[in-house]
């Protein structure tokens, strides 16, 4: 008798698994489709670093059989940046939630972004503060109710596609976790590309989010993802809504530009030939 493996066993930590998030939660897809992507590409395990921060899906830093660094509140950005500046031999590649990556951490997004550094960011977003009580987060949707919006929420949202195309990302992508292959299929095409790539993946959350919102069971909740999402590739990010009756998915932006670390490169280049200059003109003979 054969004894079965997981396909993804070579990816994951044995002692880590089975994972803790809830039935029915979106983040057991992201971490299969991003080591699916993985394997696809043939990309060497060894030149991989996964950085999360805290949150339900943070804990994917720990089940992936790579370099995982999981960071404080906020900073995974900030952390991968480092990361990427020091090796930019690295595919850097940070997995966190809608409230890491865009509240405490929403400016080192925003730069990062800006300074094109070559790292992919995945966010799962769904809609609230999952681990620590279900409260409201910047991406809730209107009228949406959580721990904290008991009575419908009255901020408007994030964007995270247009924030993120406004910032600079060369590739900008947004999925829900019903779109399996197609999350699959951006992964790939940001870790193939040079610059900071971006990939929102909307996702259930069935105990906090869906419950207070009566929005069903998990499979309710995924169909609903599936109703209410429309495919529009290249449109325009400012017009792609989250919301309770529309959401709009596709690849949103995928150009190129320069690349920060090879900038960086660059000038280190020139600034150590204009010092290699000066010490000659300083130490030549009278």
């Amino acid at each position: 008798m054969t004894q079965e493996i997981h396909p993804m066993e070579r990816f994951t930590r044995k002692g880590m698994i089975p994972h803790i998030w809830c039935a029915g939660c979106g983040d057991g897809v992201i971490l299969s489709e991003f080591l699916r992507a993985i394997e696809e590409l043939k990309m060497d395990p060894n030149k991989v670093s996964v950085v999360s921060g805290i949150g339900c899906i943070g804990r994917i830093s720990g089940y992936v059989r790579l370099d995982g660094f999981h960071t404080t509140h906020g900073r995974a950005i900030a952390f991968a940046v480092g990361l990427k500046a020091s090796r930019p031999d690295l595919k850097v590649v940070v997995i966190s939630g809608d409230g890491d990556l865009f509240s405490i951490g929403g400016n080192h997004f925003i730069h990062a972004a800006r300074r094109n550094i070559d790292i992919t960011v995945i966010c799962s977003n769904n809609f609230n503060y999952g681990m620590t009580g279900g409260q409201a987060g910047p991406t809730t949707i209107l009228d949406g109710r959580t721990t904290t919006t008991p009575y419908g929420n009255i901020e408007h949202p994030f964007n995270l596609v247009h924030l993120a195309a406004g910032s600079g990302a060369v590739y900008v992508a947004r999925w829900t976790t019903v779109h399996v292959r197609r999350i699959r299929d951006s992964i790939k095409k940001a870790l193939s590309k040079k610059g900071f790539t971006f990939i929102e993946v909307i996702t259930p959350c069935p105990e906090q989010y869906g419950r207070r919102n009566r929005m069903g069971d998990p499979i309710d909740q995924f169909n609903w993802l599936k109703e209410k999402s429309v495919v529009q590739h290249f449109s325009d990010p400012l017009k792609a809504e989250v919301g309770p009756d529309r959401i709009v998915v596709g690849e949103f932006v995928d150009v190129d530009k320069p690349e920060y670390t090879d900038l960086l490169k660059r000038q280190m280049m020139t600034v150590q030939g204009a010092l290699d200059k000066e010490s000659k003109l300083t130490n030549a003979p009278l």
